[in-house]
């Protein structure tokens, strides 16, 4: 049966194991020493709430579909009709092809062409990677365009530490700041965390949880540096790390996610470049030049049970 997922692949160590769909190069399965780490996406099905997708060439929204280019107004299709806006970039629904493969990597590529609001061609990429402890993720562009482009790249994972349900554990985000949304959930303010809801630098129970929020000036002055943590009663913890590049990290946890056991809370920790909107704020965007390339990276991590 073809999966609607396209091509699927596995890399599998014996004690870290991923599965990827070729469909917006769809991160469907991280398992570590048997435990998972991450929801899964079945072979046959489509990703639920963007579970495991690549978001590029921007994450998240873009307000009303709309942003300026040298003063003219570039009009995206809007993807998100109930907020009127444009939502995680041009790839979720482009077939990803292998570039390069080994025994612990995949490299899947795929070219954002010109189109509605978006008058550039960018070459794109995302390399799966095992690591002892769980994964690595390397997301790359190249500019062939003839003037430069702007470039953002997320991710949408949910995490999970082995079968323990997502209200049994606690969260915390080394973020600083956190942006406030408007009711179409479009960002008009950042403001410190400290000494309000938002406040996850030390670990809060996600039992009940209702975020939908982007966190801002993460403590990742160096590579692979956590950022992000859940953690069972047991001590075991799946973590979240990312480069410098990834300056922003968008924290959702819907209370619908399809599951063998049925509608559950699940927790998206979704690594970002650049915040929400940012092709009208311009905050973190990067432009790239003709013919310039540029590379940054994110993982997870699983630590077993403390004694």
């Amino acid at each position: 049966m073809n999966s609607p997922t396209g091509e699927q692949f596995l890399l599998d160590d014996g004690h870290v194991r991923v599965e990827i769909g070729a469909l917006a190069a769809v991160l469907r399965e991280v398992r570590v020493g048997g435990v998972r780490i991450t929801e899964s996406v079945p072979a046959h099905t489509l990703p639920s709430h963007g579970c495991g997708i690549v978001l590029a060439p921007w994450p998240n929204r873009v307000k009303d579909a709309r942003w300026l280019l040298n003063g003219s107004v570039q009009q995206l299709d809007v993807t998100d009709v109930s907020r009127a806006s444009a939502i995680h970039g041009l790839l979720r629904n482009t077939a990803y092809s292998v570039r390069e493969r080994d025994d612990r990597s995949l490299t899947l590529a795929a070219t954002v062409f010109p189109q509605h609001g978006w008058p550039f061609t960018l070459d794109t990429w995302v390399t799966y990677a095992l690591e002892n402890d769980g994964i690595s993720v390397t997301h790359g562009a190249t500019n062939h365009s003839a003037a430069s482009a702007p470039w953002a790249v997320g991710a949408h994972p949910y995490f999970r530490v082995g079968e323990n349900p997502t209200d049994e554990l606690t969260v915390r985000i080394a973020g600083d700041t956190r942006l406030e949304l408007d009711d179409r959930l479009n960002p008009i303010a950042e403001h410190s965390v400290a000494g309000t809801e938002f406040d996850l630098r030390s670990p809060q129970s996600l039992a009940g949880a209702d975020f939908n929020v982007g966190f801002g000036q993460l403590h990742n002055r160096e590579e692979r540096q956590e950022v992000a943590w859940i953690e069972a009663a047991d001590g075991s913890t799946t973590s979240v790390w990312a480069d410098p590049a990834f300056g922003w990290l968008q924290l959702f946890t819907p209370d619908d996610f399809p599951g063998k056991e049925g509608p559950h809370r699940a927790i998206a920790l979704e690594p970002m470049t650049a915040p929400p909107d940012a092709l009208n704020s311009g905050t973190d965007l990067h432009w790239l030049e003709p013919g310039e390339s540029f590379e940054s990276s994110w993982g997870a991590r699983y630590r077993g049970p403390q004694r």
